[in-house]
C-alpha cells in the first residue's frame, strides 16, 4: 500500500485538472448522491482532493472526508470553505471510528485500486449504521472500449495502482458477493465507465 500512497501524494497537485474532463459525469453523480446525503452524517473515504465532498456539503448535516495521502488531505482543505465538512488523513482498513456512526459512508472510485476491495467493504460495513447507505462509485475499465483499454495499460506503466478490472455486471456481482444489497445503479459516461452504485446491507 506504501507505493500506492506515493503515487496519490505525488499528484495530488494535478489531481483537480486530471478529472475536469469527466465533469459531467461527476455532476450527474452529485445529483444521485445529494437526496442519500441529505441531512445526514456522512464519512467519506479515499476524498482525494475533496471533489465530491464539497459538492455534496450543503446537502449533507456533517461530512467526515479522509484519504491515506496526506498531500490529497493537504489540496482539499485549502478551498474548504464549509464549517460542515472536515477532512483528515486515514487508513480505510483501520478506521477511528466506533461502529455504527454513519448515516452513509462514499467511497468512490477506490474500491478497484485496492488489494482487497472486500477487506475495505468489512471495514465499511463495520462504521455504517444498520439502516445506513453505502454509495459506491467505481471506473469499471474491463467494460470500456480498446482505446480506453490501451489508456488504463499506460496509466498503469505510469505507476497508476490498478487492481481489479470489472465491467459494471462483475462489479455489481462483487458487491452482492460481500453482502451488500445494490438498490440503485447506474452506468454514467466519462473517461471509463463510471458505474454508480448505491447499497445497503443486506439482510442475513
Amino acid at each position: 500500500m506504501r507505493e500506492h500512497k506515493n503515487f496519490w501524494d505525488r499528484n495530488a497537485g494535478r489531481y483537480d485538472r486530471f478529472m475536469r474532463k469527466d465533469r459531467a459525469a461527476y455532476e450527474k453523480m452529485y445529483g444521485l448522491i445529494r437526496p442519500v446525503v441529505k441531512g445526514k452524517t456522512v464519512l467519506e473515504l479515499a476524498t482525494g482532493t475533496g471533489l465530491i465532498a464539497k459538492n455534496i456539503v450543503n446537502a449533507a448535516a456533517h461530512i467526515e472526508a479522509s484519504d491515506t495521502s496526506a498531500e490529497m488531505i493537504r489540496e482539499a482543505k485549502r478551498r474548504n470553505h464549509s464549517a460542515k465538512l472536515h477532512f483528515s488523513v486515514q487508513d480505510m482498513f483501520r478506521l477511528p471510528y466506533a461502529d455504527k456512526s454513519f448515516d452513509v459512508v462514499i467511497v468512490s472510485n477506490a474500491l478497484h485500486i485496492v488489494p482487497q476491495p472486500e477487506k475495505a467493504l468489512d471495514e465499511i460495513r463495520r462504521v455504517l449504521k444498520d439502516e445506513g447507505a453505502l454509495i459506491a462509485p467505481t471506473f469499471t475499465h474491463a467494460g470500456n472500449l480498446f482505446s480506453g483499454k490501451v489508456k488504463a495499460f499506460f496509466m498503469k506503466l505510469a505507476g497508476f495502482p490498478l487492481h481489479s478490472r470489472w465491467t459494471s455486471e462483475e462489479y455489481l456481482r462483487f458487491l452482492r458477493q460481500n453482502g451488500w444489497t445494490v438498490r440503485k445503479s447506474a452506468v454514467l459516461k466519462a473517461s471509463f465507465p463510471l458505474t454508480y452504485a448505491e447499497c445497503v446491507k443486506m439482510e442475513v
